[in-house]
């Protein structure tokens, strides 16, 4: 009976384990939270299984609790899948609800969100793009883009959404994954680099609150093109990697030495409006900064306009086209460069705030698989400058990371470099002290 009593304690406490690891980072309170909303999911699952027995055809319904922006609430509440393989024009045949509930999907496939992401998606030249999805659940278009939009605007697990959405988790899984497949075949389009003149459209001075001065200019102060920096994309360890690490899973050491494959770097390069004009995702043991990008200026220089400069933090590499502040300041003229770097550096802080408060399933992603995991990410950033476009302006909160101790280290520096920080340095100073403004 001890023996019994001990194998079910222990077969108890792995279960506990294995929930807990898949939920990670949960706490203990939110853990018997959704342990709760498993058992009601199960009830309401018998419930509307004789429910639907009844109803025909069967009508999903999405929870206005799970709308999102740009939807309105009114919107959300109104909202109705049909899961048929069937056309939606076919499937209301019936008398009752039948002229109601094809309102109702009309105004879904209406709004404009949803019609300027199905039209990119229908007009692009990916074969993967077609008109219906494929698999056991299907899901016409527009409505695979709201489920999918919805599944990275909020943190949701696919378990959630499928109770919402009233389809099976893994048909959930694969209508997402073709929608990421799908969008991140627009990555040329969409994040490209400008040249000619689209170029010079967002040209920002190098110091702003020191005015707009020709003279320095024609002295070789140059003028920014852009901001290049990264941003950590949290995402579930692998089992196999942390068993590799330790004998036992330790939650606790996890948490206060974070492996550097529980993230993604991702790099990216805004202009003045927050627009995303390159975008590279690596692993989280990278350690490389830039190399590729700086490599590629290097060898085509046309491809920033003439007296034009990126700006990057400590830690990249210190060239002729990407200038990066002092680590740290050593004298008035440096931190007076330091300080002008700065300002531009926030406009990419801000982009990066305003990317993950649209898309909050970017505060962690909750697989394993380095591709998936990517194709989610691309996926975020094509679809920030989509909305950019669209005129949808989303402000989030600027959270200042934690970083790597080496970061804070100056990174490669090339003479071309080196001269031109030393040639800005010298005439931002001299412009201050001459009172230039």
């Amino acid at each position: 009976m001890e023996i019994r009593k001990a194998c079910l304690g222990a077969a108890g406490r792995f279960m506990m384990d294995l929930m807990q690891f898949e939920w990670e980072p949960l706490g203990h309170w939110e853990l018997d939270q959704r342990l709760d909303q498993a058992v009601e999911e199960m009830i309401e699952a018998d419930l509307m299984a004789s429910i639907q027995a009844q109803c025909s055809p069967v009508l999903m319904h999405v929870s206005p609790q799970e709308d999102f922006m740009p939807f309105t609430q009114e919107q959300a509440q109104t909202l109705t899948i049909q899961l048929s393989e069937q056309p939606v024009s076919a499937l209301f045949q019936e008398e009752g609800c039948v002229s109601e509930q094809q309102e109702h999907v009309s105004e879904i496939e209406g709004n404009p969100t949803v019609q300027y992401v199905t039209a990119l998606l229908q007009n692009s030249s990916s074969s993967h793009t077609q008109s219906r999805m494929t698999g056991r659940a299907r899901l016409s278009l527009p409505h695979t883009v709201f489920l999918s939009l919805t599944l990275l605007s909020k943190r949701l697990s696919y378990r959630s959404v499928s109770s919402t959405f009233h389809l099976e988790k893994g048909n959930i899984h694969r209508i997402f994954f073709s929608f990421c497949d799908r969008v991140s075949a627009l990555q040329d389009q969409l994040i490209r680099w400008p040249t000619g003149e689209e170029s010079v459209e967002h040209l920002l001075p190098f110091s702003s609150w020191l005015g707009w001065d020709e003279r320095l200019e024609e002295r070789g102060l140059p003028r920014v093109f852009g901001v290049l920096g990264h941003t950590r994309i949290p995402i579930r360890l692998p089992i196999s990697r942390q068993d590799v690490e330790s004998p036992m899973p330790d939650t606790k050491r996890m948490k206060k030495e974070p492996h550097p494959d529980s993230w993604l770097n991702l790099e990216l390069v805004c202009n003045s409006e927050g627009r995303f004009m390159h975008c590279h995702i690596s692993r989280g043991s990278d350690k490389d900064r830039a190399s590729t990008l700086s490599e590629s200026l290097q060898q085509n220089p046309q491809l920033l306009p003439p007296g034009t400069c990126l700006l990057a933090r400590v830690g990249y590499p210190l060239t002729g086209h990407i200038l990066t502040p002092f680590s740290p300041g050593r004298s008035p003229q440096e931190n007076l460069y330091n300080r002008c770097v700065e300002t531009h550096l926030g406009q990419f802080d801000q982009a990066v705030a305003d990317l993950k408060e649209r898309f909050q399933k970017l505060r962690y992603l909750d697989m394993g698989n380095f591709e998936r995991a990517k194709a989610v990410v691309l996926t975020c950033c094509i679809l920030h400058n989509v909305f950019l476009d669209m005129g949808h302006v989303t402000k989030g909160q600027v959270e200042r990371e934690m970083r790597e101790e080496e970061e804070e280290v100056e990174g490669k520096k090339e003479e071309a470099g080196v001269a031109l920080r030393d040639a800005v340095v010298n005439l931002l100073y001299s412009a201050l002290e001459s009172g230039t403004d």
